[in-house]
């Protein structure tokens, strides 16, 4: 039986024997380190010349978003992610610059510091970024009940807690009201979707935001904490017009609302597809895989294939083993395939693709009390540690 928060994004299953060793995490943020792993074709693409330049950010206590518009904010400094980290961890990650500069800076905050690394003569991208390593230290449970787990060969490459909202996972339900041009619906889920997990002062002002009466008078008494809350519910006091309100939020984030919803449907259909007996962690002749260097093609009995899933977009073909799962979680959702082309908003359009069925983990190591590991672009610690702790409560066990 899993958490009920695990069932609210779409995940099922436990995927391996283990009973669970319990404990802890990010008690604080040192105790979750993250760090990228950059191809070595990109890092010798570095020089001191003119051209992208590219930077090391090392944060902790702020997420990859809010750091990079602050620095823009501050140092007019418009950088760009390989990937996003969160807020509750010490990570360090590349960002790029978006247009070529010959002016860099290194600075440091109490939150965050930027290094300037060198140029590159094209912007990197998620391409460039091959994986993450992580050293993650768990509380509250024994060395001689961690060191039993050794089925990290076996785990479901599902979306994390944090792909949804962790605490408030809202973030795949607003996706799902864009995609279905219900705007109403998508500001109200944003402003007053509530979570037991949440803070209880935030939970107050999205009590008081289920009516949209209230608009106006709260507006002044939203915290900083909910800054995109509080941009939403600005337009909407001054132009009462969803699409609109929907509009002042960064795109990066509404088309993180997307591909949350799109995450669900990955998450429903991979569990679905392991409970009814499908293989999972080998491809079969006619499946999509990728191969060693991370490129898709056909089944070719090549022992270093890899198997992927459909992740649905509006581009999605029937055309695969899974097709029965997806098709029957997109009914489910009343979504279908080409809903995720937006004609209101197109630019959060997504055409889909493919997603590794199964986590790649690497140099899996256990140092009491320490967890260490490097996993491919894309897959998430929190889901691995998921399958070691088995935790009856995420949130207090810290995920």
């Amino acid at each position: 039986m899993v958490p009920k928060l695990d069932s609210e994004i779409g995940i099922f299953v436990y995927c391996t024997k283990f009973n669970g060793a319990s404990g802890k995490i990010k008690s604080s943020p040192d105790d979750f380190l993250v760090s990228e792993i950059l191809d070595e074709k990109a890092l010798s693409k570095l020089s001191k010349t003119d051209g992208y330049a590219v930077y090391k950010l090392k944060k902790h206590g702020i997420d990859t978003n809010h750091a990079l518009s602050e620095i823009f904010k501050i140092h007019g400094l418009r950088l760009k992610a390989l990937g996003l980290k969160d807020a509750n961890a010490t990570t360090e990650q590349f960002v790029c610059s978006l247009s070529p500069s010959k002016n860099t800076v290194n600075f440091s905050t109490n939150r965050y510091s930027l290094e300037f690394l060198g140029c590159v003569p094209k912007p990197l991208t998620k391409k460039d970024m091959i994986g993450n390593h992580f050293k993650i230290k768990i509380e509250g449970t024994s060395f001689s009940e961690i060191s039993k787990f050794n089925e990290y060969e076996k785990v479901l490459n599902f979306f994390g807690y944090q792909r949804f909202g962790s605490k408030r996972p809202v973030s795949h339900l607003i996706g799902k009201a864009i995609l279905q041009n219900d705007f109403e619906r998508a500001v109200s889920l944003l402003l007053s979707f509530s979570s037991e997990h949440d803070l209880p002062e935030n939970t107050k002002i999205r009590k008081m935001l289920e009516d949209k009466s209230n608009y106006a008078k709260v507006l002044p008494e939203v915290p900083p904490q909910m800054d995109i809350e509080r941009m939403v519910l600005s337009e909407m006091v001054e132009h009462e017009d969803p699409l609109r309100a929907l509009r002042s939020v960064p795109l990066t984030i509404r088309r993180f609302f997307v591909q949350a919803f799109q995450s669900y449907v990955f998450n429903c259909t991979t569990s679905e597809a392991f409970e009814h007996g499908e293989e999972l962690f080998l491809p079969k002749s006619g499946d999509v895989c990728y191969d060693k260097k991370s490129i898709l093609g056909r089944f070719e009995n090549d022992p270093s294939q890899r198997l992927a899933i459909p992740f649905v977009g509006y581009s999605y073909s029937k055309k695969n083993r899974f097709d029965y799962y997806i098709s029957k979680v997109l009914e489910s959702q009343q979504v279908n395939a080409k809903d995720f082309f937006s004609k209101a908003m197109q630019e959060v359009s997504d055409e889909g693709g493919f997603r590794q069925a199964a986590i790649k983990c690497e140099s899996f190591s256990i140092s009491e009390p320490t967890v260490s590991f490097t996993l491919s672009r894309g897959s998430y610690a929190t889901i691995l540690l998921r399958e070691i702790m088995k935790p009856q409560d995420p949130i207090k066990a810290g995920f």
